[in-house]
C-alpha cells in the first residue's frame, strides 16, 4: 500500500514523532509509507527519517488559534491540489489540521476517504477550533486511538468506534548505558550531579506545570542541589495565560531559571539528544490532567530513568504500580513524595529494571501491524459523510471550509 501520514508541523512534537516512526515501521513492513507535514522555515523534519518525508511548502503567519490553524490547513489543500499529489491508496492525519484538509479533499471527490489518528481531543473556547476538531472527526472512514481511554471518549461523545492500535518507543536510540556525547549535553545545558528532574511539554496545563513547580519548591528547600528540565513547549494551538501562571510561580519561590539554575527551560530539544537528557535526569515527572498514551513515559522507562505518572488513564492501561510511582494528579503533597521516593536507591533500582522491560513490549513494529486492518476496512469501504462538492468548487484551494 502506498499510505500518505499527515502531521501538523515539521518541529518534534508528540504527533510527529509518532508520525514518524509509523511510518518507517510501515515501510519496514513492506509498504511505502510517505509523512507529510507543513514547513514553513523550509528546514525539513526535525530529524532524518528512514521513510519518505515531504516538507509541504507553507506560508509563515503570525499568530496562534485559529487564523494559524487555518493557514496549515489550506497549505495541505494547496499541496493536494492535483491528482498526482493524491496518489495514494490511503491518507492518515494525526492531527486535526491534516484531518480538515482530508475532509474537505473527501468532500470535493479528490480522495475517497481517509483515517484519522486522535491522540485526545481538547476543550477549546474558540468556536472555531472547536468545530474544527468535531469535523476532523466524524468526516473520517476510520478512527484510531492510542488507548482504550480515548476509545471510549470517542464513543461516548461522538458514537463512533475507534481502532486502538497503541504506540511504540526505538530501542536502538532510547537505552539506558551511558554514551560519549551524554556528558557534553550535561555542559551544554547547565545540568548539575543531580538530581535533576524532567517535565516534557513546557508549562502547559494539560502537563500539570503548575503543580510540578508547586512539588519541585517544595523538594528543593530540602534538597538545595536539586535541579528541574522544562523541556519543549505548550501543545494547544488556543493561546492562554498558564505560562504566566507558570513563571509567577517560580518568581513567589524564588527558583532562578536559567543554566546551571534550579528551573532550566530548555524549549525544544532536538531528537537525537533526547535519549542523552533521559539518561542525565534522575526521574521524569509527568503527573499529566489529560494523555494520549504518553511518549515521554515510554522513552524514558527505556532509558533506564524512574518516572512518576497519574494514576488514572491511560498509563493505568500499560503501566502496574511497580512500573512507575503513580499518584493522584490534583495532590501536590502526593507528587512531592513520589519525587522524594524516586531517589532512593533500592526503589530506583527496581523501578528501572521493571521500566526498561515495560519498555520494551512497546514496539513500532506491532503498532504498524495494528493500523492494517483499519486500513483494509477503509479500501474496502470508503465513505463520503456528506454530499461532495464538485465541478470548480473541487479545485478552489484558498477557501478553507469553516462547516462543521
Amino acid at each position: 500500500m502506498r499510505i500518505a501520514i499527515l502531521t501538523s508541523s515539521t518541529e518534534p512534537h508528540g504527533t510527529g514523532i509518532h508520525a514518524l516512526a509509523l511510518g518507517e515501521a510501515l515501510c519496514a513492513l513492506g509498504h511505502e509509507a510517505v509523512v507529510h507535514a507543513p514547513d514553513p522555515t523550509g528546514r525539513g523534519f526535525f530529524r532524518d527519517a528512514s521513510c519518505p518525508v515531504v516538507s509541504v511548502a507553507a506560508k509563515p503567519i503570525r499568530g496562534a488559534g485559529a487564523a494559524l490553524v487555518g493557514a496549515r490547513i489550506a497549505d495541505y489543500l494547496a499541496h493536494f491540489s492535483t491528482p498526482a499529489a493524491c496518489d495514494f491508496d490511503v491518507f492518515q492525519a494525526q492531527c486535526g489540521i491534516g484531518g480538515n484538509a482530508l475532509t474537505t479533499l473527501t468532500r470535493r471527490r479528490l480522495i475517497a476517504g481517509f483515517a484519522r489518528t486522535v491522540h485526545r481531543t481538547e476543550m477549546f473556547s474558540d468556536p472555531q477550533l472547536a468545530r474544527w476538531q468535531d469535523r476532523a472527526i466524524v468526516d473520517a472512514g476510520q478512527l484510531f486511538c492510542l488507548s482504550q481511554t480515548w476509545a471510549a471518549t470517542l464513543a461516548a461523545e461522538y458514537g463512533a468506534r475507534a481502532e486502538v492500535v497503541g504506540t511504540g518507543v526505538d530501542g536502538t536510540a532510547f537505552r539506558p548505558d551511558p554514551e560519549p556525547g551524554d556528558e557534553a549535553l550535561r555542559r551544554r545545558l547547565g545540568l548539575g550531579r543531580g538530581p535533576v528532574f524532567l517535565s516534557i511539554g513546557g508549562f502547559d496545563a494539560r502537563k500539570n506545570g503548575l503543580a510540578i513547580i508547586e512539588a519541585f519548591a517544595t523538594l528543593h528547600r530540602r534538597v538545595p542541589k536539586a535541579q528541574l528540565v522544562v523541556v519543549g513547549t505548550a501543545s494547544s494551538p488556543e493561546p492562554t495565560d498558564y505560562e504566566a501562571f507558570c513563571c509567577a510561580a517560580l518568581e513567589r519561590a524564588g527558583l532562578a531559571v536559567g543554566p546551571g539554575k534550579p528551573v532550566i527551560r530548555t524549549g525544544p530539544v532536538a531528537q537525537a539528544d533526547m535519549p542523552g537528557l533521559y539518561r542525565l535526569c534522575t526521574t521524569l515527572v509527568s503527573p499529566s490532567l489529560a494523555e494520549g498514551y504518553g511518549q515521554c513515559v515510554l522513552e524514558a522507562m527505556a532509558c533506564g530513568i524512574p518516572v512518576i505518572v497519574s494514576k488514572r488513564p491511560p498509563f493505568t492501561e500499560y503501566l502496574a504500580p511497580g512500573e512507575a510511582l503513580m499518584v493522584n494528579p490534583e495532590d501536590g503533597e502526593a507528587l512531592t513524595v513520589a519525587m522524594r521516593e524516586s531517589l532512593a536507591p533500592a526503589r530506583r533500582a527496581r523501578l528501572r529494571n521493571a521500566g526498561i522491560d515495560a519498555a520494551r513490549v512497546h514496539t513500532w513494529a506491532a503498532c504498524a501491524a495494528r493500523h492494517l486492518p483499519g486500513y483494509a476496512t477503509l479500501l474496502q469501504e470508503p465513505r463520503l459523510a456528506v454530499p461532495p462538492a464538485t465541478g470548480a468548487a473541487a479545485w478552489n484551494i484558498t477557501r478553507v471550509p469553516t462547516d462543521a
